[in-house]
């Protein structure tokens, strides 16, 4: 296994998770990193999905139902394709594109990612609001409002940890299968003609649309990302064996939680054609069509209200790890990190201004053709993130002895050819009926849309071809934090026990010498630094990334000057928002002093980023003290 640089010690500890010891065999074992994939699966059963397996079911019956199964086939195969890339090299999709690809093709790579992020999200803004629509008769334009609110959902999920997330979109998932069992149920599927379902066949031009539009729903690319970066909180043994069993527990955690995924979008399909299809209503794509017609077909009351519940359900799971996803596209492109929340209000309001407008000026009716339209953007950023992902673990020289073999390299090529084609196929389509539709202004989208999908197409082809003879040519993954400068040791004054929180920045050279000024050589110094990836934020202690491994290094080597020095120095390393961890740690190690360095960032800077400083003020015990790069304030 090739190192990406000298700073990685072994590519086990960059996945990591107490939970997964030598201790633990057979199913035991494959418990403990069973989890990622069940956070990536609610994003194969999002609201995007449910308008073409509707459509699919009520226009040509079971007859689709083996392109779903295909679908599933090629998710499993790309996401195992994410998560060995996330155990192998440490590193996920968006960190991995960083390190290899020029400076301006990254910045594209990005805004796709974004552009795909805020189309699911706009997708499950519309599911959300149509299940508030369907059961309370809450009005389209507030049901958009509401959704708005979920933020303060997602900061709760994450101050009370992975586990109590992981656990609330499990149950999210159990709502949605189990209002399906009782659909499927009452619906009565034709068991025979099901079956024959699973035959290939498209029965029409119009069933090839369908199906592109299924494949295109299906597959998402912002879980590519989102699993190559979940799995690094497993903690695995670094040894070859302990690797291979790795990808190997990984991949039946992604079996798993995929197939209860094609199981949803399964029974969606199977449902619209026992009650629609059936009855000979072969034109029904709209979701509201279908939930107002599924009482008087099935004569229940339970059908339409368990499908709204269904759709909500839907909706919050995958909004919940779309923000998750969007944090690490952001991390991972430009190495940029603000609040949480203020993440996830920014991808919110992207997704809800375009609602709000369609709805205000062209009628709830466009909500359908809004939908479709984010599939769209989502087939088009889907080859960005497949063709790279292909590239990296097919290349020897950073994934050594776990190189994707030339058998699933050729699987892997055939799968992307499939989706990208039909997808370019769905784009071109889309295309076409646009500059149609709009006559005599059709120059319009000439010179605006066209060109844009133009160069989107070339840079496809360049991702795909950009190749040297070794594979594509790593470079090393750019630090988090800047290098430290050597420490000027320069005490004055004498102290006792001093906390000294650090973020590795040119403030962290005054704190530290006002703290050995006060407490002199008879004083303990603890020098605290907070990792705040996404993983450290959502999986705390259990998260073990890069960025948690090189910074525990540069503790060890600002203790070690310290301590060369004469003084007594140690390194705490904490997790997650910054003034909690910082407060636990200065609490817990009852520091009677805590020098703290300070940016004198203005307002809005706090806003965006968080406002530390107040936050452990009023936490700790022990009296603060600021120091500016340029002084002493109090």
């Amino acid at each position: 296994m090739t190192k990406l640089d000298a700073s990685d010690q072994s590519l086990s500890e960059v996945h990591a998770s107490v939970n997964t010891g030598a201790r633990r065999k057979g199913w035991r074992r494959a418990l403990a990193f069973m989890g990622p994939a069940y956070l990536v699966a609610v994003g194969y059963m999002d609201p995007g999905n449910w308008a073409t397996d509707i459509a699919g079911g009520s226009a040509f019956g079971y007859a689709l139902i083996w392109v779903l199964l295909m679908s599933n086939v090629m998710a499993l195969l790309l996401q195992s394709l994410s998560a060995r890339l996330g155990i192998v090299r440490g590193l996920d999709l968006a960190q991995a594109s960083r390190s290899t690809y020029p400076k301006y093709v990254n910045y594209v790579l990005y805004v796709f990612a974004e552009v795909a992020i805020a189309a699911t999200d706009l997708a499950e803004i519309l599911g959300m609001a149509i299940g508030l629509q369907l059961l309370f008769g809450v009005p389209l334009l507030w049901g958009v409002s509401i959704t708005v609110l979920d933020t303060f959902l997602f900061l709760l999920l994450q101050r009370l940890g992975i586990r109590k997330m992981e656990a609330f979109i499990i149950v999210l998932i159990a709502v949605i299968g189990g209002s399906f069992v009782v659909e499927m149920f009452l619906a009565q599927p034709d068991f025979g003609e099901l079956a024959k379902g699973f035959i290939p066949s498209l029965p029409g031009d119009q069933a090839l649309y369908i199906a592109i539009g299924i494949i295109g729903a299906t597959v998402m690319p912002h879980n590519l990302y989102l699993h190559s970066a979940l799995v690094q909180t497993r903690r695995f043994d670094e040894s070859p064996e302990g690797t291979r069993k790795a990808i190997k527990y990984n991949f039946f955690d992604s079996a798993i939680a995929l197939n209860l995924a094609f199981f949803v979008n399964a029974a969606i399909l199977i449902l619209a054609a026992a009650a629609f299809h059936t009855n000979g209503l072969f034109e029904i794509a709209e979701i509201q069509d279908a939930h107002r017609l599924l009482e008087g077909i099935l004569g229940s009351w339970w059908a339409p209200t368990l499908f709204a519940v269904a759709l909500i359900a839907a909706g919050q799971s995958s909004t919940i790890t779309g923000t998750l996803a969007g944090q690490i596209v952001m991390e991972g492109y430009l190495h940029l990190r603000i609040e949480p929340w203020i993440r996830r209000l920014m991808t919110r309001l992207l997704a809800v201004v375009p609602a709000f407008i369609v709805i205000l000026y062209f009628g709830e009716e466009e909500t359908g053709p809004m939908l479709i339209f984010s599939q769209v953007l989502l087939s088009l950023q889907l080859g960005f993130a497949i063709i790279p992902l292909i590239h990296f673990v097919s290349d020897r020289s950073t994934m050594g002895a776990y190189t994707l073999g030339r058998g699933w390299q050729a699987a892997a090529w055939l799968v992307a050819l499939i989706i990208v084609s039909l997808n370019v196929k769905l784009v071109y389509d889309e295309v076409s009926g646009w500059i149609a539709a709009a006559g005599s202004n059709a120059w319009i989208l000439w010179v605006t849309v066209v060109p844009l999908f133009v160069a989107a197409f070339g840079l496809l082809v360049y991702l795909t071809f950009k190749k040297t003879r070794g594979g594509l040519s790593p470079e090393p993954v750019p630090a988090v934090h800047a290098e430290p400068r050597p420490l000027i040791v320069n005490p004055r004054r004498g102290y006792q026990t001093v906390a000294i929180p650090v973020d590795f920045s040119g403030a962290d050279e005054g704190a530290i010498n006002e703290a050995l000024a006060l407490g002199g050589k008879g004083a303990e110094y603890l020098l605290i630094h907070v990792v705040e990836s996404a993983a450290a934020r959502f999986f705390g202690t259990e998260s073990a990334d890069r960025e948690g491994t090189a910074d525990l290094e540069t503790l060890g080597r600002m203790a070690g000057r310290l301590k060369a020095e004469g003084y007594r120095a140690r390194g705490i390393l904490g997790y997650g928002r910054p003034r909690v961890a910082l407060s636990k740690a200065i609490n817990e190690n009852a520091a009677d002093l805590v020098v703290m360095g300070a940016h004198g960032h203005e307002w809005f800077k706090d806003l965006v980023f968080g406002t530390t400083i107040e936050g452990v003020r009023h936490r700790v015990k022990a009296p603060v003290l600021l120091v500016r790069e340029d002084g002493i304030f109090n």
